[in-house]
Protein backbone atom coordinates (compact mmCIF):
# COMPACT_ATOMS: atom_id res chain seq x y z
CA UNK A 1 0.00 0.00 0.00
CA UNK A 2 1.47 3.32 -1.00
CA UNK A 3 1.36 6.35 1.23
CA UNK A 4 -0.57 8.15 -1.51
CA UNK A 5 -3.23 5.42 -1.65
CA UNK A 6 -3.60 5.47 2.15
CA UNK A 7 -3.89 9.28 2.14
CA UNK A 8 -6.54 9.16 -0.58
CA UNK A 9 -8.53 6.60 1.41
CA UNK A 10 -8.46 8.81 4.51
CA UNK A 11 -9.49 11.78 2.40
CA UNK A 12 -12.42 9.75 1.05
CA UNK A 13 -13.63 8.89 4.53
CA UNK A 14 -13.30 12.44 5.83
CA UNK A 15 -14.95 13.96 2.77
CA UNK A 16 -17.96 11.65 3.05
CA UNK A 17 -18.32 12.56 6.73
CA UNK A 18 -18.36 16.22 5.71
CA UNK A 19 -21.03 15.57 3.06
CA UNK A 20 -23.25 13.93 5.67
CA UNK A 21 -22.82 16.83 8.10
CA UNK A 22 -23.72 19.55 5.60
CA UNK A 23 -26.45 17.79 3.59
CA UNK A 24 -29.41 19.47 5.27
CA UNK A 25 -27.97 22.98 5.04
CA UNK A 26 -26.18 22.86 1.68
CA UNK A 27 -27.27 20.09 -0.73
CA UNK A 28 -25.07 21.48 -3.54
CA UNK A 29 -21.92 21.19 -1.45
CA UNK A 30 -23.00 17.84 0.00
CA UNK A 31 -23.38 16.42 -3.50
CA UNK A 32 -19.98 17.78 -4.50
CA UNK A 33 -18.35 16.35 -1.38
CA UNK A 34 -20.06 12.99 -2.05
CA UNK A 35 -18.56 12.86 -5.53
CA UNK A 36 -15.13 13.68 -4.17
CA UNK A 37 -15.46 11.04 -1.45
CA UNK A 38 -16.10 8.42 -4.13
CA UNK A 39 -13.38 9.91 -6.34
CA UNK A 40 -10.78 9.74 -3.56
CA UNK A 41 -11.80 6.18 -2.66
CA UNK A 42 -11.44 5.00 -6.25
CA UNK A 43 -8.21 6.99 -6.61
CA UNK A 44 -6.90 5.04 -3.61
CA UNK A 45 -7.96 1.77 -5.21
CA UNK A 46 -6.37 2.63 -8.55
CA UNK A 47 -3.21 3.97 -6.86
CA UNK A 48 -2.83 0.70 -4.97
CA UNK A 49 -2.89 -0.98 -8.39
CA UNK A 50 -0.34 1.45 -9.84
CA UNK A 51 -2.85 3.36 -11.98
CA UNK A 52 -2.94 7.14 -12.28
CA UNK A 53 -5.17 9.45 -14.33
CA UNK A 54 -4.83 13.14 -15.14
CA UNK A 55 -8.41 13.90 -16.22
CA UNK A 56 -11.82 13.15 -14.75
CA UNK A 57 -12.93 11.82 -18.14
CA UNK A 58 -10.10 9.26 -18.23
CA UNK A 59 -10.79 8.35 -14.62
CA UNK A 60 -14.51 7.83 -15.33
CA UNK A 61 -13.65 5.70 -18.35
CA UNK A 62 -11.38 3.57 -16.13
CA UNK A 63 -14.17 3.10 -13.57
CA UNK A 64 -16.30 1.58 -16.30
CA UNK A 65 -13.52 -0.26 -18.19
CA UNK A 66 -11.56 -1.64 -15.23
CA UNK A 67 -14.21 -2.05 -12.55
CA UNK A 68 -17.69 -2.36 -14.06
CA UNK A 69 -16.98 -4.02 -17.41
CA UNK A 70 -14.66 -6.58 -15.81
CA UNK A 71 -17.30 -7.55 -13.24
CA UNK A 72 -15.31 -6.29 -10.25
CA UNK A 73 -18.17 -3.88 -9.58
CA UNK A 74 -21.86 -4.36 -10.30
CA UNK A 75 -23.14 -2.16 -13.11
CA UNK A 76 -25.26 -0.10 -10.73
CA UNK A 77 -22.07 1.26 -9.14
CA UNK A 78 -21.02 2.57 -12.54
CA UNK A 79 -24.40 4.29 -12.79
CA UNK A 80 -23.90 5.61 -9.25
CA UNK A 81 -20.48 7.04 -10.14
CA UNK A 82 -21.95 8.77 -13.20
CA UNK A 83 -24.77 10.20 -11.05
CA UNK A 84 -22.20 11.53 -8.58
CA UNK A 85 -20.30 13.24 -11.42
CA UNK A 86 -23.52 14.84 -12.64
CA UNK A 87 -24.47 16.04 -9.16
CA UNK A 88 -20.99 17.47 -8.61
CA UNK A 89 -21.24 19.44 -11.83
CA UNK A 90 -24.68 20.73 -10.84
CA UNK A 91 -23.55 21.54 -7.31
CA UNK A 92 -20.37 23.29 -8.38
CA UNK A 93 -21.33 24.84 -11.72
CA UNK A 94 -25.11 24.59 -12.04
CA UNK A 95 -25.87 28.29 -12.19
CA UNK A 96 -29.61 28.41 -11.59
CA UNK A 97 -29.85 24.61 -11.37
CA UNK A 98 -29.51 23.30 -7.83
CA UNK A 99 -29.06 19.90 -6.24
CA UNK A 100 -32.23 18.91 -4.40
CA UNK A 101 -32.11 17.62 -0.85
CA UNK A 102 -33.29 14.24 -2.19
CA UNK A 103 -30.50 14.12 -4.79
CA UNK A 104 -27.93 15.09 -2.15
CA UNK A 105 -29.12 12.18 0.01
CA UNK A 106 -28.88 9.86 -2.98
CA UNK A 107 -25.37 11.14 -3.68
CA UNK A 108 -24.32 10.43 -0.10
CA UNK A 109 -25.83 6.94 -0.28
CA UNK A 110 -24.09 6.20 -3.59
CA UNK A 111 -20.76 7.47 -2.29
CA UNK A 112 -21.16 5.33 0.82
CA UNK A 113 -21.77 2.26 -1.35
CA UNK A 114 -18.62 2.97 -3.34
CA UNK A 115 -16.57 3.42 -0.17
CA UNK A 116 -18.03 0.18 1.18
CA UNK A 117 -16.86 -1.69 -1.93
CA UNK A 118 -13.37 -0.15 -1.82
CA UNK A 119 -12.99 -0.37 1.98
CA UNK A 120 -11.74 -3.97 2.37
CA UNK A 121 -8.37 -2.99 0.88
CA UNK A 122 -8.00 -0.07 3.28
CA UNK A 123 -9.54 -1.18 6.58
CA UNK A 124 -6.14 -1.86 8.09
CA UNK A 125 -5.16 1.76 7.55
CA UNK A 126 -5.35 4.20 10.45
CA UNK A 127 -8.43 6.37 10.62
Amino acid sequence: MTAFAAEQWQRAVTTLETAKRIADDDPDSAASRSFYAAFHAVTALFAAEGKDFKKHSAFRAAVHRDLVNTGRWPSDLGVAYDFLMEMRETGDYGGLARVTAEDAKSAIDFAQRILDVVAPGFLNQKG
